[in-house]
């Protein structure tokens, strides 16, 4: 039997980790990259990594609120087993990360530094400044340099995957890939197949994400077999940079070190900002959540400045919506020493100094909760069964996907610096469990009879690739078409969702998905085709878009992320107190109701045309159990007590460690 080998498909934290770990256990990797692996859009975070800490521990912190925080700011759609281990392996990923000499900002005693992110109480968030992204993916890239010239490691950078290799079987036996300067395609064998591929970003044209963020790695995945869930949950970061070529994230971390979102209370007010008194002032976060204030979790700040600008009409400028966070009253050697990475964003493109005066933000697309769907098998702890083969392993046998294109671990809605832990915490854990499955396999991928398998499915994309070269007659433009399929993706599912609106969006996507097969190319030739190369991916861009819009059109809630005003819950408007109780009770059912019916995971199946196919699996809340999510909610106190009793006629689901389980889902406290 030929060496067994593992193909890992990205070059960001999560493929470098699980190319690290694989290499450490003695298994031979090719990692491929579309990009150089030091450009992979991990090198874009900025605010930080999550994970408990002595600091918080201090203030009775613990790895189980940890995952209560994240489940309950996901709105509970996550299956909580693989974010319980996540959050227990959390602390040591953060040590593992500083031997490995990530530059994490120090106290003057010489301890990690630590800043607090949304939707939590806790400084749980170590950072690098507000390069924190940037960092951590160095750190690992010398990891795989050092076993690349150990001689384990084969890095491919530049290089294109066109198509997992599927046996009659059923079973992923290697991977198709084109070289984005030869133009070579060829084919990988391997005996598992990793998928590291991120976002999918530029469905909607303009967001925060790199420009490799096209989503056509998984979408392709997905069109031979691979399943995707719960498309419909896309992230809009509250502050952006808008630009007319891109949106540029400022990170969390400003609101993090004591950064304040604020608007003139009088609309379009031309005065200098620092010339506005504070009594002028409209403080809305820390005004409608005064618990959490600036930090609110992502989809309840993108909303609120949404509201604030579009129908509340207090936009910060007359032609454009914008509000203002300001971190004008924080000292400049701290903002350098803290912010400097982004605060020489703003200034560079914005041509101000943001340490003088207020920054000019807006939200934008940012992150996909959704993903490939992937396996996990459940340990009798609740959390996960470490080396399990099941882990992170898709619908196709042998086909593995971790990071940001899989779908676990966020839910509804992914709280920030939950997001860097995530990637290197899923390439940790699924290399184990790939040792595990060579155990058991009696052939490898490197076998003669897997050959003509291999040279088959090349040849089919080598004929895709030239027919396409050769295409005559098509009158579309793919920038045009993609340029389209932006502005339609953006108004129909993004902050505010309306069911007409989707249906539009539906048929107009159609209608883009045809036009689509009759681009032309202005560039035919052979070597760095970036024309051709862009073309490919547009059009795997439509099954995706398609299962974002079927399945926000057919989830009639309001859930994170995903929110419908014709769906939405309000709050309590009664001052009779039998009336508030009436309606607390009411509201209490109604949350029931909504959970009966709307837990559930989406699941996207794709046809060979990219056609998605919808159903629905629950999702496994047996550690905490699901609670209203009452942040700034008008009547909440009323709704929580009324909860509070509901749950304490029922058994528990569990009592955690210590019983925390069930202290942090009757005693939570109202945002």
């Amino acid at each position: 039997m030929a060496k067994q080998r593992v193909v890992v498909v990205g070059g960001g934290l999560a493929g470098l980790a699980a190319t690290m770990k694989l290499a450490e256990l003695g298994i031979a990797v090719d990692c491929m990259s579309l990009t150089p692996v030091k450009r992979s859009h991990s090198v874009c975070a900025q605010g930080g990594i999550n994970s408990v800490n002595e600091l918080t521990r201090q203030q009775g912190d613990t790895e189980w609120l940890h995952l209560d925080d994240t489940v309950y700011g996901g709105d509970f759609l996550q299956h909580q087993p693989p974010v319980k281990e996540m959050a227990y392996a959390a602390p040591g990923i953060i040590d593992l990360m500083d031997r490995l000499g990530v530059p994490f900002n120090r106290t003057p005693e010489g301890f990690r530094d630590q800043r607090r992110f949304g939707g939590t109480l806790f400084k749980r968030t170590s950072f690098a400044g507000a390069t924190t992204g940037q960092q951590l993916l160095y750190a690992l890239d010398e990891q795989a340099r050092r076993w690349h010239n150990a001689g384990a490691v084969e890095m491919y950078e530049g290089w294109d995957f066109l198509s997992p290799v599927i046996d009659e079987e059923g079973r992923c036996r290697g991977v198709v890939a084109q070289n984005l300067v030869t133009m070579e395609i060829r084919s990988f064998p391997a005996d598992a197949v990793i998928l590291a591929t991120g976002g999918c970003g530029l469905i909607y044209g303009r967001s925060t994400m790199s420009m490799a963020c096209t989503g056509s790695a998984v979408s392709r995945a997905a069109q031979v077999g691979a399943k995707y869930a719960n498309a419909e949950f896309i992230q809009v970061h509250p502050t952006a940079i808008p630009g007319a070529d891109k949106l540029r994230l400022m990170s969390e971390s400003a609101r993090g070190e004591g950064g304040r979102v604020w608007v003139p209370r009088k609309p379009h007010d031309p005065r200098d900002p620092k010339q506005i008194p504070e009594s002028e002032r409209y403080y809305f976060l820390e005004e409608r959540y005064p618990k959490y204030g600036n930090l609110v979790p992502r989809d309840i700040a993108t909303r609120e400045i949404f509201d604030v600008c579009v129908n509340d009409g207090l936009s910060v400028d007359a032609d454009r919506q914008c509000v203002y966070l300001d971190l004008t009253h924080i000292s400049r050697e701290e903002l350098d020493r803290k912010l400097g990475g982004i605060l020489h964003i703003y200034e560079k493109f914005q041509g101000v100094d943001p340490r003088e005066y207020p920054m000019k933000i807006f939200p934008a697309v940012h992150y996909s909760m959704g993903g490939l769907w992937a396996d996990y098998e459940r340990a009798a702890d609740g959390g996960l069964t470490l080396g399990s083969p099941r882990n992170h392993q898709t619908h196709i046998p042998g086909l593995f996907a971790i990071g940001e294109c899989d779908y676990q671990y966020h839910g509804a809605n992914r709280l920030g610096a939950n997001s860097l832990l995530s990637c290197i915490f899923t390439g940790l854990i699924v290399a184990p469990g790939i040792e595990n499955m060579f155990k058991s396999l009696k052939e490898s991928a490197g076998d003669e009879k897997f050959a003509s398998l291999l040279r088959g499915q090349r040849a089919v994309k080598q004929l895709e690739h030239d027919n396409l070269l050769k295409r005559e007659g098509g009158r579309e433009n793919p920038y045009v078409i993609h340029q389209e399929l932006g502005d339609v993706m953006t108004k129909a599912a993004t902050v505010v969702r309306r069911n007409d609106q989707l249906t539009a969006a539906i048929e107009k996507v159609n209608e883009l998905a045809e036009r689509v097969e009759n681009c032309s190319l202005s560039d035919t030739g052979n070597w760095t085709n970036q024309n051709v190369v862009f073309t490919k991916a547009l059009r795997d861009m439509f099954p995706v878009a398609k299962a974002i819009l079927k399945g926000a059109l057919a989830r009639d809630e309001c859930r994170g992320a995903h929110y419908k005003p014709a769906f939405d819950m309000p709050g309590i408007d009664a001052t009779d107190p039998a009336e508030k109780r009436r309606q607390a009770e009411a509201w209490c059912d109604s949350f029931d109701e909504k959970n009966r019916k709307w837990l559930k995971t989406t699941i996207a199946s794709i046809d060979k045309s990219g056609e998605p196919t919808l159903s629905y699996e629950d999702v496994d809340t047996s550690l905490i159990p699901p609670r209203p999510r009452l942040y700034g909610l008008v009547g909440a106190e009323v709704i929580e007590q009324v909860w509070k009793e509901r749950q304490a006629e029922k058994t528990p689901q569990s009592d955690g460690p210590n019983g925390a389980a069930t202290k942090a889902a009757v005693g939570a406290g109202v945002g």
